[in-house]
């Protein structure tokens, strides 16, 4: 078979560029090294496995995450709408079954005619050709070296970190309850309380817990958007009560009022038979972990399916290398999409994905591509990669401050900001949508 297009890597962003370029008609074929060669991450054989959180974050309305998705729904991501259908309990975010979300994706993309699935390595970048580089944060050590051939330069990296997963049978029910924050949604998520001594002690046992030590060579570089609890811990006492165990919007039955500290549990999967600590994730042993996680409230016997771990996320220093559609500048037939490329998130990965095989696909078509308004999330998000002038260049998660400001009428602080967020939404949309209308006229 001739193919029109080589994705090299079937993660999130990889499935997604996939389906969206077989979706124009493209013979696309799609490499994923796994199982042959496995990762220090993934567990399964499955395409877009999800390895960290399985929240894809708020789709609260009026939220900037909520406006990617929204962009991305009408787009018809394969992605998006596969989590709608195994979504899990977790108030205003979108949560899936990490299970069944990457069995279905993998049973879409299997089944696609236009897509070729080859489960092998592909350890250089073909010569000609349009080809996708989404080989995500642990790409292998031999395309690594192609990449840093084709870039002039070593990769960027930072570590990220993956939270620990209890078993809901062995969580002591008498000491928790269930809630969501300012009672957004249904009580989702199991709350585990605490008062000031038991926060102190968990506190203290945390700091002084011993982590999985970091390689010489390599310092200890974090995304501030995912540190583990343990450096979090260390920036001050009270850091974590206002991060990941903020108590605020969460009122205990048992007093009627905020806890002094709050560590939240969201659903794992469908079953409802495993919980994963929200923002819990970290870098210590084990067996550290298991001592200091039993302190929470309600966990005293708690039994771990999955602890927390960490692992290095390689990415390209994307300003100097991408245009605003993802292309290669010196080289335009070669992309980058998902976390490599330089943006951090699920939903943001999934973005790329799109961008990367619509692009690909118009080429492919003869047809001239079409740059994403930059008002839109997406758009946003790509002007960022290609132009971010902060050095050193470090990935990014969807906001508004990285959307057009707008002005609004000047009124009380709160007020005027909700209103600014809401036009910004409202002129994303609408900017989107036209957009939408070239991509695919009718």
């Amino acid at each position: 078979m001739k193919y029109d297009l080589t994705v090299i890597g079937g993660g999130l962003a990889g499935s997604e560029a996939a389906w969206q370029a077989a979706s124009f008609g493209l013979k696309v074929k799609l490499y994923e090294m796994r199982p042959e060669t496995p990762t220090p991450a993934h567990k399964t054989d499955k395409l877009a496995e999800i390895v960290c959180s399985n929240s894809l974050k708020s789709d609260e309305v009026g939220t900037a995450p909520y406006l990617l998705k929204e962009e991305l729904r009408r787009a018809n991501s394969l992605l998006l709408e596969v989590a709608k259908g195994c979504r899990v309990p977790a108030g205003a975010a979108l949560a899936v079954d990490r299970e069944i979300f990457a069995t279905e994706v993998t049973r879409h993309i299997e089944a696609n005619p236009n897509i070729d699935l080859v489960r092998a390595e592909l350890k250089e970048i073909p010569n000609q050709g349009q080809v996708i580089i989404a080989t995500g944060p642990l790409t292998s050590a031999s395309l690594s070296k192609a990449i840093c051939e084709l870039t002039g330069r070593e990769h960027l990296y930072f570590y990220d970190a993956i939270s620990p997963v209890v078993d809901a049978e062995t969580i002591n029910y008498d000491k928790v309850f269930r809630a969501a924050r300012y009672d957004k949604g249904d009580k989702d998520y199991i709350n585990c309380p605490m008062n000031i001594d038991e926060y102190n002690a968990f506190y203290d046992a945390l700091i002084s817990a011993e982590s999985v030590p970091i390689k010489d060579f390599e310092k200890a570089l974090y995304f501030e958007g995912c540190l583990p609890i343990e450096e979090l811990a260390r920036r001050g006492r009270d850091t974590l009560r206002f991060g990941p165990m903020k108590p605020v919007g969460l009122v205990d039955p048992k007093t009627g009022k905020f806890p002094y500290a709050a560590v939240q549990l969201r659903q794992e999967n469908l079953m409802a038979d495993s919980y994963n600590l929200v923002g819990f994730q970290n870098h210590l042993k084990f067996g550290e972990q298991k001592q200091v996680l039993r302190l929470i409230p309600g966990l005293e016997n708690a039994e771990f399916i999955k602890y927390g771990q960490i692992h290095r996320n390689t990415y390209i220093n994307a300003p100097d290398m991408l245009n605003t559609l993802l292309q290669v500048k010196k080289e335009p037939r070669i992309y980058f999409a998902g976390q490599i490329s330089g943006v951090e998130g699920y939903v943001e990965s999934i973005a790329t994905g799109l961008v990367s095989g619509i692009t690909a696909a118009r080429i492919s078509k003869g047809l001239q591509p079409i740059p994403l308004p930059r008002v839109s999330a997406i758009g946003s998000l790509l002007n960022y990669v290609a132009n971010c002038e902060v050095r050193p260049f470090q990935p990014a998660n969807i906001t508004f401050s990285l959307l057009p400001t707008v002005e609004v009428e000047e009124r009380r602080r709160v007020k005027q900001k909700a209103e600014r967020r809401q036009l910004q939404v409202k002129l994303a949309l609408e900017a989107f949508d036209e957009w939408l209308k070239e991509v695919f006229p009718k």
